[in-house]
C-alpha cells in the first residue's frame, strides 16, 4: 500500500532541492533517515519531525511563506494514488469532493470539506482539536494546501481559477505575496476557508494534458552547454513543470524562489543568461514536443504555450526554427 506522507515528504524534499537548499542538511537537522529515503525506503514520520522538517526548511530557506510557495509549486502527479484517483474525476466538483475525503491520507492536522451553496462553494480547512494553531508545521501545511488546490484547479481545466474570497482565523503579514500566489486579497474569518463561483462546480476537468506533461519532462532535452547544478537550469525545469498554463513571469519565477525580479536577473547574468533566454528555450522545446507527438492542433499548442494569437506563436517559431510549425 502506498505511504501517502512519505511521498509527501519526497515531493518536499525535492522543491527544497529545486531551491538550490541542502537536502541532506535538513534531514539531519529534522532526524530523518536521509540514506533510507535516497534508497526509496518507507520511513515513518512522526509530529515531531514534521514539526521539524517544516521549521528547518522555513529557516533554512529563510522564507516564512516555504509553504506556499511549494503549494504554487507541487503538482497533482506528485500525490500518486491520490492525485489519480482526483484526474479521473469527471467534474471539478467530484474531484474536490474526493480530495475531501482523501485529506487525511497525508495530513492529520485538518480535515478539508467542500460546502455547496446555492451560487458559490467554500472549502474549508478545519483543524483537528489537538492541534495547536500557531504551530509553525500546522500553519505551513494550510498554506500549502490552500495554495495547491488553487493552482491545481488550473491544470483541471486549463485556465487559470480565482477565487471570490480567501479567508484566514488571523491577520496574514505579507499580504501582498499572498494576494499573488492565491489570486485573491487575503481577509480575516472564522477559519480557513477558500470560496469559488458555482459556475465551475460542473465543468467537465481535462486529464489529457497531464500525460503529455509527463512524458515532455521525461524526455525534454536539456539546455546546450547546461550543467544540472546552475541556476539557470533550476529557473528551466521550473518553467517546464509549470507549463500547463504557458511560461510563468519573471516576477512569479522570482517570487518563489524568494527572491526580488533584481536578485533573479542577477544571479541569471553571472552565468552570461537572461530570464526571455531561458523562457524562450522552454516554449521552443515545449513547442517542438506538442507537434512531434501529434497529438495536438497548432492552435491548441499555440494556447497552451500562453499565446493570444496565432499569429504571435507563429512568428516566435519561426525565430527559433526558421520555419513555420505547419511545415514542421
Amino acid at each position: 500500500m502506498e505511504n501517502h506522507q512519505h511521498r509527501f515528504i519526497l515531493s518536499l524534499l525535492a522543491y527544497y532541492a529545486q531551491r538550490d537548499l541542502d537536502v541532506k542538511k535538513l534531514c539531519n537537522l529534522s532526524g530523518i533517515d536521509f540514506k533510507s529515503l535516497r534508497e526509496n525506503k518507507t520511513v515513518n514520520f512522526g509530529p515531531k519531525q514534521w514539526n521539524d522538517i517544516w521549521l528547518n526548511a522555513v529557516q533554512n530557506s529563510r522564507d516564512s511563506l516555504f509553504g506556499l510557495h511549494f503549494g504554487e509549486s507541487m503538482q497533482l502527479a506528485a500525490l500518486g494514488a491520490v492525485g489519480e484517483v482526483i484526474k479521473t474525476s469527471t467534474t471539478i466538483g467530484d474531484a474536490l469532493t474526493q480530495a475531501s475525503t482523501l485529506t487525511h491520507l497525508i495530513t492529520d492536522l485538518f480535515s478539508m470539506k467542500v460546502n455547496l451553496k446555492s451560487d458559490v462553494f467554500d472549502i474549508i480547512f478545519n483543524p483537528d482539536k489537538k492541534v495547536d494553531h500557531t504551530n509553525l508545521a500546522y500553519k505551513q501545511m494550510v498554506d500549502f494546501f490552500m495554495a495547491f488546490t488553487i493552482h491545481e484547479l488550473d491544470g483541471l481545466l486549463l485556465e487559470k481559477i480565482k477565487p471570490l474570497k480567501v479567508t484566514f482565523p488571523y491577520e496574514i503579514t505579507h499580504d501582498q505575496e499572498y494576494e499573488r500566489v492565491l489570486r485573491c486579497k487575503p481577509q480575516r474569518g472564522d477559519g480557513y476557508c477558500i470560496q469559488f463561483d458555482k459556475k465551475i462546480w460542473d465543468d467537465i476537468i481535462i486529464t489529457g494534458n497531464y500525460s503529455i506533461q509527463q512524458t515532455l519532462l521525461q524526455h525534454i532535452d536539456q539546455l546546450s552547454n547546461t550543467q544540472p547544478d546552475k541556476f539557470e537550469m533550476m529557473v528551466y525545469n521550473y518553467l517546464l513543470a509549470k507549463s500547463y498554463l504557458g511560461i510563468s513571469s519573471i516576477k512569479d519565477v522570482a517570487a518563489n524562489f524568494n527572491m526580488s525580479v533584481r536578485t533573479l536577473q542577477r544571479k541569471l547574468e553571472e552565468e552570461d543568461t537572461g530570464f526571455q533566454y531561458i523562457a524562450d528555450q522552454a516554449r521552443k522545446q515545449l513547442a517542438l514536443k506538442y507537434l512531434k507527438s501529434g497529438e495536438h492542433q497548432i492552435k491548441e499548442i499555440s494556447y497552451l504555450l500562453g499565446y493570444n494569437e496565432l499569429s504571435a506563436f507563429t512568428r516566435a517559431f519561426k525565430r527559433w526554427t526558421g520555419a513555420p510549425p505547419t511545415s514542421y
